[in-house]
């Protein structure tokens, strides 16, 4: 099973992060707009719609408030998904973000490392703009 880890550090509070990301219908607005142009949700299952076309239909497993952690399974697209984004406190008004995806088979993690490495300076962007109200 391929794992693919990304850390991001970003110049928002991790409440404020935090608050974008436990946000599970809000992908497109609030996370990574443009890469992700829409998102409906449905009895536990988000339909994520990429620019590219590409629909992941993703379960929710949990959203804990108290660890500031998401975790979602695509259940289309791999054999096995299983991913979550954790938001971390920083210095004053600074967060870190790890998002975590386990694929199988292996040979279709290099797909989804790519569009992690698409989304992570959207992230960061976004999630600034957000916290100083741009």
């Amino acid at each position: 099973m391929a794992t693919i880890i990304r850390e991001i550090q970003v110049a928002a509070s991790a409440e404020g992060a935090w608050d974008a990301v436990r946000d599970i219908g809000a992908v497109h607005r609030r996370l990574v707009p443009g890469l992700v142009v829409d998102v409906t949700v449905e009895q536990g299952l988000r339909h994520v719609t990429f620019a590219n076309g590409l629909v992941l239909d993703e379960m929710i497993v949990s959203v804990d408030e108290r660890i500031r952690r998401l975790a979602y399974t695509a259940v289309n697209r791999a054999k096995h998904h299983h991913a979550s984004m954790q938001v971390f406190p920083e210095d004053k008004g600074r967060c870190r973000l790890v998002w975590i995806t386990d694929v199988l088979p292996d040979d279709i993690s290099d797909r989804f490392a790519l569009m992690m490495d698409k989304a992570v300076p959207i992230i960061q962007r976004t999630l600034m703009a957000q916290s100083t109200g741009a």
